[in-house]
Parts: structure tokens; C-alpha cells; sequence
């Protein structure tokens, strides 16, 4: 190992020596600290080494959140091996396509998933080891809590830098989602980079709410964990529970997708609570919700622009500092806007973001073309449009036309695939899937359906079919009928012009 290297693990290892017996991670009455977390997370790499599961291979898991899920992390850091994480809330379908690309040793459920995979250790004779978080498992699967043995035989892998440290699910883009592959260098530098812009010390605690497969939810809790601070860990998100657990642990920031901090406020206020602890509120979200944080309680909402593929934030301010702007790109990375033949365009002009440093992931899992593409020219396109002013604040503009998106309640959800799901349907003809604003959830999902038999289908029926064959998420808020969608030239479906005729009305 390089006498440079500094890893997750080391993060781990650090944590363990500076900080001690404060606490690292506390779920419900237990809390973990930093010198018991590195125990466990030792112990657990010496359950894995004696499964034989070593350096570069995966384990994919589908889980909520719980301490083990951030061990198991810990403990692949520790060894080289590869921390794949799925979406809990894909359909069985959609999770076997993950792990056709992923090519695990190991699956790690919990009881909440248990039912998804259930019937798959008799038949997925790939996978050797199944494991399910807790003391007790289902038929099939063995317990997690088991494989943690001692340390003291364990050696740890000689992992460097630039390894694979975790593969983050983006959209289907093409089907399959993309794994964003991020190294352990990606993560330090995201950490430093959350630490230095929002200001986290060991003072800070961080509500662990949203989901540890989601790289917002996985890099805040690294960054808190490298700033020697506390995450209080939920399973899931519940407003009440979380206003009780911020006024309880006095928790200081919470992470935020729309209707995250709508729901928070509104059970605040029922509840009566002022949130007196909370300083930090980051994420996406309406001016009217950050106003209202702005007016109830003191603390102050950070946006900026980032994704999977950036290990996180590449900008970021506080809302209040430059209203509607993403901020200034961060300290460890170089945004540039081009135009559609990679040349710089000038301050005001929207062009494609492009992204250069330390922060930007190592490729595609398995898919060194697309990466080859994504990476082309030495720069990461993100597929998103934004401007710069003249005092160099990023605004976000849109998606490219060819990589557009939908984010609903934060969920990545593509255009394409719920196209490709409602062709199916018997009769139709044509389709265009697109978002329009949602006051609850940010963004929603419309499909304007071309079926030539009117009254053949309805709104429900539609959503109905989508929801039977992908997560839920993906299903379609508001449905159209038309006997006739307009095309381009080339025989397609002009979303521009669908648009433009059908528009954002519910």
C-alpha cells in the first residue's frame, strides 16, 4: 500500500483513533461509537474474508436502512470488496436485472425485501451466499448477524485510492440501471467537500432518513462520520418520528427531496415543535417550502447541483446567498458549459454541465463504452443544461432532450423506460412520457397515449399496467388520450411538439 493512500477504511480507521467512544451511529436506544464501529466493521470483514469473498467482487444489497448496511460498507472498504446497492423500491423484475449486471457472491436483504427475493437462493445457483440482516433469516438465507467473527485473524486487503469502493444505480437509462462505479478517492473528496462548503464538525448530528443506496443519503452520512459527528439512522423516513428524533438527539441537518421537508414542517407544527437544533437543510425543493424553513425555524437550506455520477454536490450555497442559482462550482472540481461540439460557451448562454477533479466517478459498471462516451473530450457530460452569470453562480436550466429526466420525490426516473412499458399495452400506438411540476413531490410523471380506439383505455388503467411491471415511482401521476401523436421527420414521436399542445396541466 502507497505511503499516500487514504481510503474509507482509513477514514474508518482515523475515526476510530480521534474520536473514540463518541458516538458514530445511533439507531433507536443504541448508539455506536467510533471505536465500536471500526470493531464491528473489522469483525464483519473477517466473516466475509472466511466466506472467501475478496478484493473487486460485489455484494449487492436490498435493504432499508440499518447500522449493519453502514458496517457492511465499512467492512467491504476494508477489503477491497465491492458494495453494490439496489433500490428497495424496484419491482422483483427490475432488482434481477441489477444483479444480472452486478454479478454478486453475496445478497443481503431484510425482512421488508425478504418477500422480493425470497425463492431466489434455489435458483440463482451463482450467488452462493445469502444473507439476511439480523439475528434470524428466512428459509434459504442465513443470518447476518453471523458472520461477524474476530478481527484478530483478519488481514485487511492492500486497497488503494482509485478502487471501487461502492457501484451507485442511476436511471435505466437503457433497461438495466447504470452503475455509477465511485472509488474510495471519490468518496474522501466528496466528504471534504461537504465538510469545507456546509461547515460540519463533530458538533453536528445527521438524520439518516432517506435511503443508503441514494448517493445523498450514503455521502452525507460518510462526510458526517469523516467529520467526527453522529448519524441517527431511521429505516425510512417518517415525519413524526423524525421531528421527535431532532428534538431528541438535537439533531442539526437533515438531507431533503420533495415532500421530505414539507412533511417535516407540517408534523413539526402538529407536534410543536420549533426544530430548535436544526441548522442544515439540504437537497432540492420548492422557494415556497425553503421560505417556510426560512420563517419557522433557524435553519438554512443548502442547494447546489450534483448526481451519482459527481460522488454529490460539485456546487453548492446556502438558498438565501444568490436565490434560484445551484452556487459556485466546489472547491475540488472544474464545471464547464459546452455546446453540442464541446466548445466553451459564454458566460449567460445555456450549454451541457462538464465536469473535471476528483469528484467525478471512475465509469459505468461494465459498460466501458458508455463511460468512453460519457468521458469524452477529458470531461464527464452529465446530460444536464445550466448557465453561468457573470459572477460565476451555475444555474440549472433542463436535461438534454436525449437524456431526459424525471425526478419525482428525488427518484430518478427516465422517460424512456415508462414509454417502453406502456407500448405493451395492446392498442397503443404511441407514447411520450414527461415531467411537470408537482407542488408535493417537485416533479411528476405525464404520458399523453395514442390509442386510435377512443375510450379503450383509462388514466388508472394505464398506471395500473406501469406499476405492475416497474416500481411504483415510475407509474404516471397524469394520463392523456390522443388518436394521433405528432411526429418528427424521422418517424418518432415529437415530444416537443407533445409538449407544447399537451403541456404541464395536470
Amino acid at each position: 500500500m502507497s505511503v499516500h493512500a487514504f481510503t474509507v477504511y482509513d477514514m474508518i480507521a482515523r475515526g476510530a483513533s480521534v474520536y473514540g467512544d463518541a458516538p458514530a451511529v445511533i439507531q433507536g436506544d443504541r448508539p455506536l461509537s467510533f471505536r465500536e464501529f471500526k470493531g464491528r466493521v473489522d469483525s464483519l470483514a473477517a466473516g466475509l474474508l472466511a466466506l472467501g469473498i475478496g478484493k473487486g467482487e460485489r455484494i449487492c444489497v436490498l435493504a432499508q436502512n440499518d447500522a449493519a448496511y453502514l458496517e457492511l460498507y465499512g467492512a467491504c472498504a476494508r477489503q477491497g470488496i465491492i458494495a453494490y446497492p439496489i433500490n428497495w423500491r424496484l419491482t422483483g423484475q427490475e432488482v434481477e436485472r441489477v444483479m444480472e449486471r452486478a454479478g454478486p457472491r453475496m445478497m443481503v436483504a431484510d425482512a421488508s425485501t425478504l418477500s422480493v427475493v425470497a425463492e431466489w437462493p434455489s435458483r440463482w445457483k451463482a450467488v452462493p451466499h445469502w444473507y439476511q440482516f439480523g439475528e434470524s433469516a428466512g428459509p434459504g438465507f442465513k443470518p447476518f448477524d453471523s458472520l461477524y467473527g474476530t478481527a484478530g485473524g483478519a488481514a485487511a486487503a492492500d486497497v488503494s485510492p482509485a478502487d471501487p469502493f461502492a457501484v451507485i444505480s442511476t436511471a435505466a437509462v437503457d433497461v438495466i440501471p447504470r452503475g455509477a462505479v465511485l472509488t474510495h478517492a471519490n468518496v474522501v473528496a466528496a466528504n471534504l467537500t461537504a465538510v469545507t462548503c456546509i461547515g460540519l464538525t463533530a458538533a453536528d448530528r445527521y438524520l439518516l432518513a432517506l435511503p443508503v443506496f441514494h448517493i445523498t443519503a450514503l455521502g452525507m452520512a460518510m462526510a458526517h462520520m469523516h467529520a467526527g459527528s453522529a448519524s441517527v439512522l431511521v429505516p425510512r423516513f417518517d415525519a413524526e418520528e423524525a421531528v421527535r428524533l431532532i428534538d431528541r438527539h438535537h439533531i442539526t441537518h437533515v438531507s431533503d427531496f420533495p415532500p421530505v421537508l414539507q412533511s417535516l414542517l407540517d408534523a413539526a407544527e402538529k407536534l410543536g415543535s420549533g426544530l430548535a437544533s436544526l441548522k442544515h437543510v439540504s437537497g432540492l425543493d420548492s422557494p415556497q417550502t425553503i421560505q417556510r424553513l426560512d420563517a419557522s425555524t433557524g435553519a438554512r437550506f443548502w442547494t447546489g447541483f450534483g448526481q451519482a455520477e459527481t460522488s454529490g454536490f460539485v456546487s453548492l450555497q446556502r438558498a438565501s446567498e444568490r436565490p434560484g442559482a445551484a452556487g459556485k462550482p466546489a472547491p475540488l472540481c472544474h464545471i464547464q458549459l459546452v455546446d453540442d461540439y464541446d466548445r466553451e460557451v459564454p458566460v449567460g448562454t445555456a450549454g451541457e454541465i462538464t465536469v473535471r477533479g476528483p469528484l467525478v466517478f471512475q465509469g459505468y459498471f461494465a459498460q466501458p463504452d458508455v463511460t468512453a462516451h460519457t468521458f469524452r473530450n477529458g470531461w464527464h457530460h452529465t446530460g444536464d443544461v445550466g448557465r453561468f452569470d457573470a459572477d460565476g453562480y451555475l444555474y440549472y436550466v433542463r436535461r438534454k432532450p436525449e437524456k431526459e429526466l424525471i425526478k419525482p420525490g428525488g427518484e430518478n426516473v427516465y422517460p424512456a423506460e415508462v414509454e417502453t412499458v406502456i407500448m405493451q399495452m395492446d392498442g397503443v400506438s404511441g407514447v411520450c412520457v414527461y415531467g411537470i411540476p408537482d407542488a408535493r413531490w417537485g416533479e411528476a410523471i405525464k404520458a399523453v397515449v395514442e390509442v386510435k380506439t377512443a375510450g379503450r383505455y383509462t388514466a388508472q388503467q394505464v398506471g395500473d399496467f406501469v406499476a405492475s411491471k416497474i416500481a411504483r415511482f415510475k407509474r404516471p401521476h397524469v394520463v392523456a388520450f390522443a388518436d394521433d401523436l405528432p411526429r418528427a421527420a424521422e418517424g418518432g414521436v415529437d415530444r416537443e411538439a407533445v409538449k407544447a399542445k399537451w403541456g404541464s396541466a395536470p
